[in-house]
């Protein structure tokens, strides 16, 4: 395996996450006050479960709750309502080396024009990004711009009339649109990971395009969820048919987004979930990921997804083990707008390239989104007392400064 090399890379030692300073540079004491008071809310589960009902009659009766979300957890999870509107967004984390993921979250749509504006609008964030270092790389979701019964038909096999025929062309389409966009751009985009019982038909969207786009760089990349039990063994599959036939592998590692939702469907349709048996399991398969496709670095392009201190600790020991320069093209990591700023910002200080997930979308129209972000959170143990703690420590640091 040929290893792009140097002789000058920071120790390892050198890396620790709990640097608040670096982590909180790009922050002001207004945000640091915003996020403190905002991951006290979250934590409790009890404001959690009551937010989302409250928040939807409120709005849907006319009071104005929009500023209030707007000026709280809008403005903490999600750069802007607009690309434009994450200008500030972008600027602000590129002065702490970290890069800006445009990731346009308005979702729960079902209708063809909604799909066309969609396509349109994730292209234009490539556009966005092209020959803009502060915005790397690029995402949609195929249920941005596909029916999710119909990709479910797909995925069950289901023998299609002429009519869905058609509507499979027009996703088919659609998804090659933005890929050749990106590839005309050389703007890498990764396409997400989604439930279970649609991802068969988006893993194989996902390889036609890396067969198409992915012959010299890497511009396409498949999301792997290995908090599925499969997924470890998807990797490795794929990569030997890309050897085989000759194009880089793009791999977005991440944990997963869906568990309640697939052992819930699982258990009600008396089926083996997919879900690996516990919390050790899906670590290990995720580290075994990451050592994978470390390991085959020139052939695979990965983004590390993940907002666990130990997986981020392990990626820099195995580049670092290996000879493997930080900033290596082929290696990403990322964390999610708003949170895990430990992490990025010490990552991107010692030289890793790091990218942000940014959502952004009106305010009503990424509601899911937040709601979903808040209630994953709380349900991650542990990882709402370490955000306050280390905001306190930085907080406690500044006044005695």
């Amino acid at each position: 395996m040929q290893l792009d090399k140097t002789d000058n890379i920071p120790a390892v030692g050198k890396l620790s996450f709990e640097d608040t300073e670096i982590a909180f540079r790009h922050a002001s004491n207004t945000d640091l006050k915003r996020a403190y008071w905002l991951f006290r809310a979250i934590n409790n589960n009890f404001l959690v479960k009551i937010g989302p009902p409250i928040t939807t009659f409120t709005m849907k009766i006319g009071l104005p709750i929009k500023s209030i979300i707007k000026a709280t957890i809008f403005k903490q999870f999600c750069g802007g309502e607009t690309i434009a509107g994450c200008d500030a967004t972008i600027k602000n984390l590129a002065s702490g080396g970290v890069g800006t993921i445009l990731d346009y979250s308005v979702e729960g749509e079902d209708d063809e024009q909604v799909f066309d504006e969609t396509r349109d609008e994730i292209i234009r964030t490539i556009a966005r990004a092209t020959g803009d270092a502060a915005v790397p790389i690029t995402v949609f979701k195929v249920t941005g711009v596909a029916r999710f019964g119909l990709l479910e038909q797909l995925d069950a096999k289901e023998r299609l009339t002429p009519t869905e025929e058609q509507e499979w062309q027009k996703v088919q389409a659609r998804v090659k649109a933005i890929c050749e966009k990106a590839f005309n751009a050389n703007v890498p985009v990764m396409i997400d990971a989604e439930e279970s019982w649609i991802q068969d038909t988006i893993d194989q969207l996902a390889l036609d395009m890396m067969r198409l786009y992915n012959q010299q760089n890497c511009i396409i990349y498949n999301t792997y969820q290995l908090y599925r039990h499969d997924k470890l063994e998807s990797i490795k599959y794929d990569f030997t048919m890309a050897e085989s036939e000759g194009f880089i592998l793009g791999a977005k590692l991440v944990r997963g987004a869906y568990m309640e939702k697939e052992r819930k469907r699982a258990l009600e349709m008396n089926y083996p979930s997919p879900i690996q048996p516990d919390k050790a399991s899906a670590d290990r398969d995720y580290d075994m990921a990451l050592q994978f496709c470390i390991e085959h670095v020139d052939s695979i392009a990965i983004v590390a997804g993940t907002q666990n201190e130990e997986s981020c600790r392990l990626l820099a020991n195995l580049l670092d083990g290996s000879g493997i320069r930080h900033n290596h093209p082929h290696i990403y990591c990322s964390q999610l707008l708003g949170m895990s700023d430990n992490l990025s910002f010490n990552l991107a200080n010692a030289g890793y390239n790091v990218a942000k997930y940014v959502p952004y979308g009106p305010v009503k129209a990424v509601l899911p989104y937040l709601f979903r972000r808040a209630q994953e959170n709380t349900a991650i143990s542990g990882q709402m007392s370490r955000e306050l703690s280390l905001i306190i420590k930085e907080k406690d640091r500044r006044r005695l400064s």
